[in-house]
């Protein structure tokens, strides 16, 4: 896709170091990763090399967390329901969970986490005051600030764990299939299902270990899981997060190239990728509307992305209402000092390709329709008016 307009369209990338995604795993799991038959290049011989290191420092650092807490974890229980920022990829799901993990009445799984989950308990204080340098200053896709504490989505850890995640997209990105299989939680064998609940209750365990707090859990991939979810967490609260669809499809691209370059073992080609956008974000709104009416309407709010971008503090605060949250004022003061540099937050800017613009409409319609978007004419229309 081509759909630059002179100086409108400028993109932030930049490269995350040589510790990729798949450098979290243990041995075993790089071994399985191995039998996916992933793309393979001489080029990234420097991360490939790097992962019988990683394998072997993960899986010894991890024996030595089982030894001592694997009872701990076993018993522990969560502190009271977990809330889960839902909305497909690039919808402001980041900018959400930043936000309501202001408060720190809350927990929430943070960068060195989802790397390393298998043995933070153990090695989290020590490894982040050694390695913060290791760290860039803002993801590769965009300008948004990364250190190791700062909020991660749980789908890394899950995929460290088990590689049962849409995450394996950087291993092979022309197989649609096999990075998708996990949206549909229901549709895995039962093998592949107990294994990906058992990660996802082991990990939220070790957080809750760690600090006994609500956990605040986002990772877009949930947007197809509110049922699968629910089965493991029935009083879970559920916010979901739309934003207007073109915006998404242009980041979404953005994302996908940058992150499949910075994390591929071989080859970063990926066919078909706008088609592959519109197709994932369509199923990740249907099923959304589809699952939805499961949870109790005490237990689920929905945001638009332009508004709390424009408004932050009022939509939180109506979030905290709507969900019974807490009181709001215990949080009001830190998230205004966070405000503070938001306002300063550049975004990517993408262009307006009119094909494309036309093309999203026609295929989200439905979503333009129920969130109050407009169609590219109408926009126009406005524009000139």
């Amino acid at each position: 896709m081509n759909s630059k307009s002179g100086s409108e369209a400028t993109p932030k990338r930049s490269s995350q170091g040589q510790l990729i995604l798949y450098h979290g795993m243990k041995l075993s799991t790089m071994v399985k990763l191995f039998a996916l038959k992933p793309s393979l290049r001489p080029s990234r011989i420097i991360r490939l090399g790097l992962m019988p290191f990683w394998g072997v420092y993960n899986s010894f650092w991890a024996g030595i967390e089982n030894f001592f807490y694997a009872k701990k974890i076993r018993e522990t229980e969560l502190a009271g329901p977990p809330i889960f920022i839902l909305g497909y990829w690039r919808s402001g799901t980041t900018l959400l969970h930043t936000l309501m993990t202001q408060d720190s009445r809350f927990n929430f799984p943070n960068l060195y986490q989802t790397v390393f989950p298998w043995h933070f308990l153990c090695t989290e204080k020590v490894f982040t005051s050694m390695t913060g340098w290791m760290v860039p200053k803002s993801r590769p896709m965009d300008n948004m600030e990364v250190h190791w504490n700062v909020p991660q989505e749980d789908e890394f850890a899950i995929c460290t764990m088990c590689l049962i995640s849409p995450y394996t997209l950087p291993l092979r990105p022309f197989d649609q299939e096999e990075w998708t299989r996990s949206f549909h939680i229901d549709d895995l064998s039962p093998e592949d299902r107990k294994t990906w609940e058992d990660s996802i209750l082991h990990f939220m365990k070790k957080l809750t270990l760690r600090s006994p707090k609500p956990l605040v859990m986002k990772s877009p991939s949930h947007t197809y899981r509110v049922k699968a979810l629910l089965k493991l967490f029935p009083d879970a609260k559920f916010i979901h997060i739309a934003r207007h669809p073109f915006d998404v499809f242009n980041s979404t691209l953005h994302l996908r190239s940058t992150m499949i370059e910075e994390n591929t073992l071989g080859s970063s080609f990926h066919p078909n990728a706008e088609e592959s956008v519109l197709e994932t974000f369509m199923g990740a709104y249907r099923t959304y509307e589809a699952e939805r009416d499961l949870i109790p309407p005490e237990n689920l709010t929905e945001v638009k992305y332009e508004n709390l971008s424009q408004n932050p503090m009022a939509e939180i605060e109506r979030i905290y209402k709507e969900l019974q949250l807490g009181d709001f004022e215990f949080v009001r003061k830190t998230l205004e000092k966070k405000l503070v540099n938001h306002k300063d937050y550049k975004k990517n800017r993408f262009g307006r390709d009119p094909h494309w613009q036309q093309r999203v409409y026609e295929y989200c319609k439905e979503f333009y329709d129920r969130f109050g978007y407009v169609s590219p004419d109408q926009e126009k229309e406005t524009a000139a008016a």
